[in-house]
């Protein structure tokens, strides 16, 4: 049996310790935990990365803590836009979704996407209408409604600002809403996955990193996965996720080393913020960022769960 790894990732940024409440903290760390271990017991007990990622992103979409499927922020006009992505290394398949609405999990959409049509990228009301005639389940706007969402807009919307997530303290605090997972399993297989709900009060149909290939996420059973959280358009820009398995393929780096040039180097030239998670073929993981936190989570070498949120 190969070696198995997996890593989740629920949004990074500016994220201050003294904004969070223990009891948010609580929530989101339990979140994280549970959508880890969910993946990881698959993965244990022989199941495919391609499984573990969408796993473990249904239970972050599930959660309320994070800015994805039920959690997702709202748009200018007080509704959701969701977007998602799922790719395998094993054969550079790939599924996308972008600025769909409900849609209960996001995840489940991409990977039809993947699996069920000749398409890679799917968008609005075709990939809605692809959702119901596959029977995923579909929920009202009132099933991705909570107050402090509504509150962020509210805030955004008066001030006719379009904000990341939140910003609890206008002057400082930014966190970039997109949960995903990377995963390498005993068939030596890699798959990474992302899904949001974009920006407070975006506008135009604005659409980010996360549905993008190379930008949000990419896989490739001979470098790594890449799962991509931060400021979208400083991703797509760079196409952070395929630089790092380019360097990885071309230069010869190891993960450590093309994670850090990516994002501690690259991404902050052009102004960038945010993070990666990352696990190579050889079961090697990396979470680097250049902000002040981000949530992750991991299994290290004893099976152990890692759960953190700034440098702990």
């Amino acid at each position: 049996m190969g070696k198995i790894a997996f890593v989740v990732h629920g949004g990074a940024g500016v994220i201050l310790k003294k904004n969070m409440t223990p009891e948010r903290e609580a929530r989101v760390r339990s979140g994280l935990y549970t959508a880890l271990i969910t993946g990881y017991e698959l993965l244990k007990n022989g199941g495919s990365s391609l499984d573990a990622v969408s796993a473990a992103i249904e239970s972050l979409e599930n959660c309320l803590e994070f800015n994805a499927g039920r959690g997702a922020v709202f748009n200018h006009i007080g509704q959701h836009e969701m977007d998602a992505a799922i790719m395998s290394g094993h054969d550079l398949t790939t599924g996308a979704v972008a600025g769909i609405s409900g849609v209960r999990n996001p995840i489940r959409l991409a990977r039809a996407v993947m699996e069920q049509t000749p398409q890679v990228l799917l968008a609005g009301r075709g990939a809605e209408a692809l959702a119901k005639d596959l029977g995923l389940p579909m929920e009202p706007e009132a099933y991705f409604h909570s107050e402090h969402r509504w509150q962020q807009y509210l805030e955004a919307r008066d001030q006719n600002q379009i904000q990341l997530d939140h910003a609890d303290d206008p002057e400082q605090e930014k966190k970039f809403g997109t949960v995903g997972a990377v995963a390498l399993d005993t068939f030596g297989d890699l798959a990474a996955g992302v899904s949001t709900g974009g920006m407070t009060n975006k506008k135009f149909g604005r659409i980010g990193d996360s549905p993008i290939v190379g930008a949000g996420l990419y896989a490739n059973n001979k470098t790594c996965a890449v799962s991509a959280t931060g400021d979208g358009e400083f991703f797509i820009r760079g196409v952070v996720s395929f630089d790092i398995s380019a360097r990885m393929a071309y230069l010869g780096e190891d993960l450590a080393t093309a994670t850090d040039a990516v994002i501690m180097k690259k991404l902050g030239e052009i102004g960038g913020l945010g993070g990666v998670i990352a696990v190579d073929c050889s079961g090697n993981i990396a979470l680097p960022y250049n902000c002040d936190g981000m949530y992750r989570g991991y299994m290290d070498e004893d099976g152990k769960a890692v759960v953190k949120i700034w440098e702990e």
